[in-house]
């Protein structure tokens, strides 16, 4: 099973929607995370993205960023109203302003925090629960002191990327670490970190041969043929790639199109899907940078049409 990762200000309900109507291999996502709130109220715009009927793409499980017990409750049992079966809670995101105010990985290094928020949520929630988390605040041993204390509780499965906060995504996943939190951990565990092709997949598989699930996200953003790949063992012409990943970038932007008002909207939210999708190409850091500098629809898409028909896609 593959799992999309979530991206914030990318794989949002419209990306989810298209993603599979162009590209095979991804059975889940993880949906970018929602700040748990007092004021949230039932038909705030947040929970309206996972209505059923706006959700007819990726079979997604929501995830909420959250640091207080009844917050987190609230808002978990409003989405399980709506229809969401799970929930993700969010121990993982890595930048500052998150680990602040102790939320995301700002979580981890505080264990009797973790085991007390648990305490407090688990007996109220409607929905299942599954965490995504990261090895450690600043040392990657710090999750051997949670471990034990999800074992204790009826989680859905750990979603587990073996780096530190403090490294963001930058140095090598520690593999070590992740072999010994399989080992100790009663429940599920999906992989996550740096699968960016089907030789690493294969490396990662034949090392973790109990992992069943596997979450991809900045791998499968700048290469979404990658997923196929690995489950079916695949591989288009490049021209076809090629006005597959057209026909994609433009259906996305008529969507966004639909509720992004202004010229500078449209062409900045573009500009984060291409910050990934540029790594496709041959010439993706020229690409990126042309992309970068244009900050008017028109010209965003003088630009994009002749990317697609003057640059040649990457061999990898």
């Amino acid at each position: 099973m593959i799992y999309l990762a979530p991206l914030q200000g990318i794989t949002d309900r419209i990306y989810r929607n298209l993603f599979p109507v162009y590209f095979k291999g991804v059975d889940a996502a993880i949906a970018p995370f929602i700040s748990s709130s007092k004021k949230m109220k039932p038909d705030n715009k947040l929970l309206r993205e996972f209505y059923p009927e706006n959700n007819t793409g990726i079979p997604t499980i929501p995830q909420i960023m959250s640091s207080e017990p009844k917050d987190f409750i609230m808002i978990a049992n409003k989405l399980y109203d709506v229809g969401c079966g799970t929930v993700n809670w969010n121990l993982g995101c890595p930048y500052p302003m998150v680990v602040r105010k102790g939320r995301g990985a700002g979580f981890l290094c505080d264990p009797a925090r973790v085991e007390s928020f648990l305490e407090a949520a688990m007996p109220a929630l409607k929905p299942h629960l599954s965490i995504k988390l990261r090895i450690g605040l600043k040392y990657p041993d710090e999750v051997f002191e949670l471990i034990p204390i999800f074992n204790r509780f009826p989680i859905e499965e750990l979603i587990i990327h073996p780096r530190t906060g403090l490294q963001m995504y930058e140095g090598k996943v520690d593999l070590d670490i992740f072999g010994q939190c399989l080992d100790i951990s009663k429940h599920r565990v999906v992989y996550n970190g740096d699968i960016d092709s089907l030789e690493k997949f294969e490396l990662l598989s034949k090392r973790f041969g109990s992992i069943e699930r596997w979450m991809i996200g900045r791998g499968l953003l700048a290469n979404p043929f990658l997923a196929e790949k690995i489950k079916f063992n695949t591989e288009k012409s490049y021209d076809e790639k090629i006005k597959i990943i057209r026909a994609f970038h433009d259906h996305l932007f008529s969507e966004y199109l639909k509720i992004l008002s202004g010229p500078s909207h449209i062409t900045n939210k573009m500009k984060a899907v291409w910050t990934y999708l540029g790594g496709f190409f041959e010439d993706g850091a020229k690409i990126k940078k042309r992309i970068w500098k244009t900050h008017h629809r028109d010209n965003y898409i003088d630009v994009v049409n002749k990317i697609f028909s003057e640059t040649p896609v990457s061999k990898a």
